[in-house]
């Protein structure tokens, strides 16, 4: 043991790792101390802003939090709730595209009545006016029977007259009228064939009343103009058969009220002077037809002042109008 005691506690090098050991002890001890300080601090430091947290959550909780939740819900319905009103009032608004359709039906119920009386429009479309400008422009001088089975020949169809005065050819003026009486026609709802639209033809007296005979016309209008020798003569007349015709007699009574109807409106509208109607078995034109007709004959190119008249638009316009009232007439309208 004394030997013990002597290394150990005289020893000078145990005695510095000893004291070592101490120091090494003493401060771990107050390291760990420092620590628990140091969390305690920490604990006590952090606990206060947790509770004003808290606090704070709570009061938030309370007041702003269900005001900001109601503003974010209330926006998005009301956004979905209006949209499809928007969408919806302007489909509801268009979508009835009535107004446009009591237009559409009672518009041509007003242009039809203002234009034309319906009875009027609907029997005159079931009538077929055909028409003749007379002559061509070029005549031609080979013959044909003025009748069926007739031995008696005549040219087929012959060049017409010349205005004294207009120097126009009595081709042209018919062709002006006749298409002037066509649109008429057409206005008023008949059905219009014409037997030429243009003067370089070559159609004979008897080939224009076959073309009448086949398309079945309810009136063959045959528009002429007339010259003789005095040029003092005036007047316009128009032309039909003999009731005695052994040809076409049994329309004698049809072809003198349609004459007789045209030339007395035709007149009243123009102011010409009316000669009435002259009954002849002698024209070709009248002769071959199966069908109602009349020819016109406007007035007297080898008149001066009425060569004139004849040759003016708005004058052919009074004609025509004239001629077409007639019409209207003859199928008592």
């Amino acid at each position: 043991m004394a030997f013990m005691n002597n290394v150990f506690f005289n020893n000078k090098y145990f005695k510095m790792v000893t004291l070592g050991i101490l120091l090494t002890m003493v401060l771990m001890l107050s390291v760990s101390c420092g620590k628990k300080t140091d969390k305690k601090s920490k604990s006590t430091t952090t606990s206060a802003p947790v509770n004003e947290a808290k606090e704070d959550i709570v009061d938030n909780l309370e007041t702003e939090t269900p005001e900001e939740d109601i503003e974010d819900v209330e926006n998005p319905v009301v956004e979905e709730t209006e949209a499809p009103i928007v969408t919806e009032k302007p489909v509801v608004t268009q979508a009835p595209v009535k107004t446009p359709e009591p237009q559409k039906t009672t518009a041509p119920v007003k242009t039809q009545e203002t234009m034309k009386p319906q009875k009027k429009s609907a029997n005159a479309s079931d009538h077929l006016i055909v028409i003749d400008p007379g002559h061509q422009a070029k005549g031609n001088n080979e013959k044909e029977p003025v009748a069926p089975g007739s031995s008696t020949t005549k040219a087929k169809v012959a060049s017409g007259t010349t205005g004294v005065s207009s120097k126009v050819p009595e081709y042209v003026v018919t062709l002006q009228v006749g298409l002037k009486l066509r649109d008429i026609l057409k206005e008023r709802g008949y059905q219009v064939k014409m037997i030429r639209e243009t003067h370089d033809v070559n159609i004979s007296n008897a080939e224009r009343a076959q073309i009448a005979n086949d398309a079945g016309a309810d009136a063959f209008i045959r528009i002429h103009c007339n010259g003789v020798d005095n040029s003092s003569v005036r007047g316009a007349l128009t032309m039909n058969q003999t009731k005695n015709n052994p040809y076409c007699g049994e329309y004698y009574s049809l072809s003198r009220k349609l004459s007789e109807n045209v030339i007395d409106s035709m007149c009243a509208a123009t102011g010409l002077k009316n000669k009435g109607v002259s009954e002849t078995d002698t024209m070709s034109g009248i002769n071959w037809c199966t069908v109602p007709v009349t020819i016109v004959e406007m007035g007297f190119m080898s008149n001066p002042e009425e060569d004139m008249l004849l040759v003016d638009d708005s004058f052919q316009n009074k004609i025509a109008e004239g001629m077409a009232d007639g019409i209207d007439n003859y199928f008592n309208y």
